[in-house]
């Protein structure tokens, strides 16, 4: 009893910066654009409810940010951009491993190539480095310099 008084507090891990987890995996995205950008066409209301989350996210109002993107998803599931926002803002919510679910499935549908491509992986790679599986963060890592394709060379 006397050892156990003496004994160390457990350490309390503190948990990841979720704000500046997302900052980072934009500004890779951003350093990852490419002379190949796929954009699909798609229903003015989805533009409309992204601008009311982006808006929503820059207060830190997560909750209203996610409800306006989740009605964005309702007309276009299978959007790899939203995805990718919905895979961020999930992080912002602290729900990582709903985070690595989303950016997986916007990868699958994605063009694979350019920031979106960069921010997916970069996303799939923090997820699974917090929830402690270190070699799939570095296999999603390994995966990015893949979605960098060089411009076109005209003669």
């Amino acid at each position: 009893m006397a050892l156990a008084a003496c004994s160390p507090p457990p350490v309390k891990v503190a948990p990841p910066d979720t704000v500046g987890a997302v900052a980072a995996i934009r500004a890779l995205g951003a350093h990852y654009q490419s002379s190949v950008q796929v954009h699909g066409v798609r229903d003015p209301a989805v533009d409309g409810f992204l601008a009311a989350a982006r808006t929503q996210e820059a207060r830190g109002d997560f909750h209203s940010a996610w409800a306006a993107v989740d009605k964005a998803l309702a007309i276009s599931p299978r959007a790899p951009d939203i995805l990718q926002f919905a895979a961020e803002l999930a992080i912002e919510n602290g729900d990582w491993k709903q985070a690595g679910e989303l950016a997986r499935q916007s990868y699958d549908l994605g063009a694979r190539v350019g920031g979106l491509c960069a921010r997916n992986l970069e996303t799939q790679a923090r997820a699974l480095a917090v929830q402690g599986d270190d070699a799939g963060a570095a296999q999603a890592r390994a995966r990015i310099e893949a979605c960098r394709v060089p411009p076109v060379t005209r003669f």
